[in-house]
């Protein structure tokens, strides 16, 4: 089969993989669509082992059925997610899941960038859902990082009325501008590209470019003392003094996105004295997953303007450019000739 195949160091390219076979509870889907996320593209610019196939924001169509499935058939359309926890382990049962070794260990078979993929019977059971025929397969590829968000916003214990500031307006940081403001919060977002400043404000928010404009609308919307949360999705650490500049006393800091090799350049003494919480979260658990699924189902969720560019498996590398350069917003990959 065809399959965007990873090289090495920032090169990936179309190729030949060996096809995957199914036991007993396991699904073998035909690519219908994937999303290429950036946690891809931090792989593929690093030394990974290869080669591999990545892609986890997976919608398609059920191919072959292992023994012993009930819930889906040929023929049904399905979104898939790639990590599946024990539900039995320490982490797991300290509201951990995404941390748990079984977790950790799982994934699609080979990765969503491929033109056949093997859902694990763990995946199956727990990490795949019917797409229904109302929801396009660009809507449903977002239940996996719409999850991630749910996740997060759990973690930063978001309450109405609270006053909330996402840096970063790329898919992730639209999806949390509407997630806050259906949670009943204040949220304005921001970001360095304007069209991505016009495109939150679509979207219901309030946003502006870096600077003062933004301070002055945590200002007023919280009577002078501060954001109670400041969510990072793009920047990494850079970010971290002017998010702490932003957050009020007592205030939480929530890092989405990771960086590389980055020191956090934010004194002890800002985090004790302040009180400030730095929390960061990692992927989704099933419940996350569940909730995302019936969020983009019902329509409650504006996903598919966030897809900005539509590309072949055999350009994934134009799509990894595109990413890299800020042209595009959210790449949706499907098979060649479809």
């Amino acid at each position: 089969m065809r399959a965007a195949v990873y090289h090495g160091r920032h090169s990936v390219a179309a190729g030949e993989w060996p096809a995957p076979e199914i036991g007993a509870g396991e699904l073998l889907l035909r690519l219908r669509g994937c999303g290429l996320c950036g946690s891809d593209i931090a792989k593929i610019l690093v030394d990974h082992p290869a080669p591999a196939v990545f892609g986890h924001e997976v919608v398609g169509e059920v191919a072959q059925v292992g023994a012993g499935v009930e819930r889906f058939a040929v023929g049904d359309r399905v979104v898939v997610a790639h990590h599946v926890p024990c539900f039995t382990c320490h982490y797991c049962r300290r509201g951990s899941p995404s941390m748990c070794r079984a977790f950790k260990g799982s994934n699609l078979d080979p990765g969503g960038l491929a033109e056949l993929i093997r859902v694990p019977a763990p995946n199956v059971a727990y990490a795949t859902f019917t797409v229904p025929a109302h929801v396009s397969d660009e809507a449903a590829s977002f239940v996996e990082p719409l999850g991630c968000c749910l996740r997060a916003l759990r973690r930063a214990r978001v309450e109405p009325g609270d006053t909330a500031v996402v840096i970063g307006l790329g898919s992730i940081g639209c999806l949390f501008v509407q997630l806050l403001r259906r949670a009943g919060a204040r949220v304005v977002g921001t970001d360095g590209l304007a069209e991505r400043v016009d495109l939150a404000k679509r979207l219901g928010g309030e946003a502006f470019g870096p600077g003062e404009a933004v301070a002055r609308w945590v200002d007023e919307q919280s009577d002078g003392r501060g954001a109670d949360l400041v969510v990072l999705t793009a920047g990494g650490a850079t970010v971290l003094p002017w998010a702490a500049a932003l957050v009020r006393d007592g205030g939480m800091i929530h890092s989405f996105a990771g960086g590389a090799g980055a020191e956090l350049p934010l004194p002890l003494e800002a985090l004790y004295h302040r009180e400030l919480t730095l929390t960061a979260t990692y992927s989704s658990s099933p419940a996350d997953l569940a909730e995302a699924h019936a969020l983009v189902t019902a329509g409650e969720v504006v996903v598919e303007p966030l897809i900005t560019h539509r590309l072949p498996l055999s350009e994934v590398a134009r799509g990894v450019e595109l990413m890299l350069r800020r042209e595009a917003l959210k790449v949706f990959v499907v098979p060649d000739g479809a």
